[in-house]
């Protein structure tokens, strides 16, 4: 059997930075970047050559984009890695640094996600889909949203819900996208995308940065890091799709598979999780992996969102960075994004996100149904 993360050198978060998720601007990727890790190493109260090794995810941005942004931070020569992984991008290249350390080869990693808007490239992969023209992204998730409301007898308005919570979160963050609070009225009047679902039920198109620094016991001793304010990661799980069975929803059950294996490696339940940023593009996607993660029963989510289960203070906080609905989904940071708000709010420093008395989080990322990415942090 493959080790597992636990198995390994202890792994902590010890700094988080971003800069600010914003619609497409003349901004270059190389200070959306450079913003983000500044903030992340001040946070953990280091310098740059301190960084033994670095991951950087980008979408969109093409060959070798993190040499001309690290460069300004010094040419210390340590090993740069590029990691592309649709939506999992950033979550991808947070596991990976996490394995550098938890294996012994640094003690001090770094993992970096920015990126721009660019121009859609459609690679000729020799197969044509025959649904590509008639069934867009949103399409799918509007479908899904029908099914959903019409298999748990669930209003498609209280669907929308998950907006309004999300769009309250995303005001009382500082690095979203949205800052503007919504209520239920403004989401469901918004301009149609797709069946049911409107414009503010959909994650916006926009850009920025986000990083993450990782270091074992030996480094935080080493480099004099607060270990006080250093939050363990205890699991780190990536998968791609199987066959599932048919009627089954891919991206779901990838869901449940992926995080099952994850808690199981943190050693606790689903009942155990304070705080959980998940994959949000579209309203009905909170739902849907909420309970493929197991935190309630199939079709019970929309009641326990409107008895607000899900809000901050909550039994649960559910996406209170604003989740990718208001928080915004640049794609090459959005995971590591994820995992900052996490450590934030185990460390008990959200401010007024800070979901009270958080000890456990989870982060949860899908890239395009194909790989799923599950972490869990705890304050130790």
């Amino acid at each position: 059997m493959p080790k597992v993360l636990r198995e390994l050198r202890p792994v902590y978060v010890v700094g988080a930075g971003w800069h600010r998720y914003q619609n497409p601007s003349e901004t270059p990727y190389v200070t959306l970047g450079l913003t983000a890790i500044r903030e992340a190493l001040a946070d953990a109260n280091i310098a740059w050559p301190t960084v033994e090794s670095a991951y950087v995810a980008t979408a969109l941005l093409g060959m070798a984009s993190g040499r001309p942004m690290l460069r300004h931070l010094g040419a210390t020569g340590i090993p740069l890695a590029h990691i592309e992984n649709a939506s999992a991008s950033g979550s991808t290249a947070f596991r990976h640094a996490c394995i550098e350390v938890a294996s012994g080869i640094s003690d001090v990693a770094v993992a970096i996600g920015v990126d721009k808007r660019n121009p859609v490239r459609r690679d000729n992969t020799g197969i044509s889909d025959l649904a590509d023209d008639a069934i867009a992204p949103f399409t799918h998730f509007a479908l899904l949203t029908n099914e959903y409301a019409h298999r748990h007898n669930v209003n498609l308005d209280d669907i929308a819900r998950v907006a309004v919570k999300n769009h309250s979160n995303g005001a009382k963050n500082k690095n979203a996208q949205r800052q503007q609070e919504r209520s239920l009225e403004e989401v469901l009047s918004g301009r149609k995308v797709s069946g049911s679902l409107t414009v503010l039920q959909c994650t916006p198109i926009g850009e920025g940065g986000a990083a993450v620094i990782v270091a074992s016991e030996e480094g935080i001793r080493r480099h004099g890091i607060d270990m006080a304010r250093a939050i363990r990661v205890t699991a780190s799980v990536g998968r791609s799709e199987g066959v599932y069975p048919a009627g089954a929803g891919f991206d779901a059950a990838l869901t449940t598979e992926t995080v099952g294996m994850a808690l199981a490696e943190a050693q606790i339940t689903p009942k155990d999780i304070d705080v959980i940023e998940l994959h949000d593009a579209f309203t009905i996607e909170e739902l849907q992996y909420l309970e493929s993660i197991g935190v309630c029963p199939e079709g019970q989510a929309v009641q326990l969102l409107k008895e607000g289960a899900w809000d901050i203070g909550g039994r649960c906080a559910v996406n209170p960075s604003g989740g990718l609905i208001a928080m915004g989904h640049p794609i090459g940071p959005t995971g590591i994004g994820q995992i900052g708000e996490l450590a934030l709010q185990l460390r008990g420093e959200a401010g007024a996100r800070q979901q009270p008395n958080a000890r456990a989080g989870l982060a949860h990322m899908v890239g395009v149904g194909a790989v799923c990415y599950a972490h869990v942090l705890q304050r130790p």
